[in-house]
């Protein structure tokens, strides 16, 4: 028995946050956000304004960082608690909702803890109180309709990604708008991070024929629009704010695998963002798992239209398009070059590789691992050395 789970309700289109008048009947919503880019482009106001209208309360919860702390979620949720709202709104980019996802269990259940939740699909039954509304800011986390949450203990520097359905928002809004306002670096970061959603999501364990065709689209999407997104084009903004979120569709079911396990490690080790880790893996966890998924690969490689008479042509292919895709949204392709020392390599590499490997993501992975062959893929994607075994 499989199960696929998407929000009940998306709403997509120019000025969709406008949808949200149809929150009618409910009578408290908890607003997150990170704060800045939404109050500055004005998305906060005109959010606030048509949740007021409908006639709900409004509570603002303000200054999310970029990489949602254990004490961040707590705080939100003894505010939520002291609110009592019957609506959780997170508006922003993939941190502020993820961070929302989290503080809404500790709402409804304040008994629990962090550790009592960190193991996938181990939350308790949620809506008791409250539903979730996401509007995404970023094209790339898709987190608006997944099952998942990442949170970050800096007292270890370990990032834990939260998995269950049962954080998967009941309605996502997807605004074109809010895409147009991403800078060039951010874009390229965000847009990284989708393909390596969809990629993964193709080739996981937990696949099926609901998600390949939305993995499948994605990529084509990401292809098409991910360089000219990046120079500012605004068509092509709109449809990789689609692209992202067909990419979450798919891996939010299908799961994901070892870029994603190595990414979250290395982006709180080396304090980089996770769209750039995972664009620098990509290449090489592609050439890792060919062993056992090349005919998918050139799959995917195929329906790019890519070079290549046998599956490996095809698969070399799909990794010199990647590779080719950083460069054109200026992503340098090693972490060396991304200024990761070997002396602090060298002092966390083992320490990441372990907990790689206990990574959620790792277990859905096609091909098996064990830290050893994690630590030699990161090896390679320190100094660009090609990966052979």
């Amino acid at each position: 028995m499989a199960r696929f789970t998407l929000p009940r309700d998306i709403y997509f289109g120019n000025n969709a946050i406008e949808e949200l008048s149809n929150l009618k009947g409910h009578k408290k919503a908890f607003v997150v956000t990170g704060g800045h880019s939404m109050q500055k482009f004005g998305f906060l106001d005109k959010l606030e304004d048509v949740l007021k209208k409908a006639g709900l309360e409004v509570q603002l919860f303000a200054g999310v960082e970029p990489d949602p702390s254990v004490e961040t979620v707590y705080k939100g949720a003894e505010a939520m608690r002291a609110f009592q709202p019957d609506v959780i709104v997170a508006i922003g980019g993939g941190s502020p909702i993820d961070a929302a996802k989290a503080m809404w269990v500790f709402y409804e259940y304040p008994e629990k803890k962090f550790d009592d939740i960190k193991d996938p699909f181990s939350l308790p039954k949620l809506r008791q109180k409250a539903i979730f509304v996401a509007v995404p800011s970023t094209s790339g986390t898709a987190t608006e309709v997944t099952a998942f949450s990442v949170i970050t203990d800096y007292s270890t520097k370990v990032k834990y990604p939260l998995a269950d359905f049962e954080i998967t928002p009941d309605v996502a809004v997807l605004d074109y708008a809010l895409a147009q306002t991403m800078p060039p670096k951010l874009t390229a970061h965000t847009g990284m991070d989708a393909l390596t959603h969809a990629i993964e999501a193709y080739v996981a364990v937990a696949r099926s024929p609901f998600s390949d065709p939305l993995a499948i689209k994605a990529i084509q999407w990401v292809f098409d629009n991910l360089s000219d997104s990046y120079n500012g084009n605004k068509k092509a903004r709109e449809r990789m704010h689609v692209a992202q979120c067909l990419a979450g569709m798919a891996f939010s079911n299908a799961l994901l695998g070892i870029c994603h396990s190595l990414a979250h490690k290395i982006g709180a080790q080396f304090d980089l963002p996770h769209g750039l880790c995972n664009a620098i893996l990509l290449p090489y966890v592609i050439k890792y798992n060919s062993v056992v998924s090349m005919k998918d690969y050139a799959d995917i490689a195929r329906s790019l239209g890519l070079p290549g008479g046998t599956d490996k042509q095809l698969t070399h292919s799909l990794i010199e398009a990647v590779k080719t895709l950083n460069a054109r949204v200026g992503i340098l392709p090693t972490l060396r070059e991304n200024g990761v020392t070997d002396e602090l390599f060298n002092a966390h590499i083992d320490f990441i590789a372990e907990q790689a490997q206990l990574d959620p993501c790792t277990g859905a992975n096609p091909r098996g691992t064990t830290p050893g062959e994690l630590k030699k893929v990161l090896e390679c994607a320190l100094d660009g050395s090609p990966l052979n075994f």
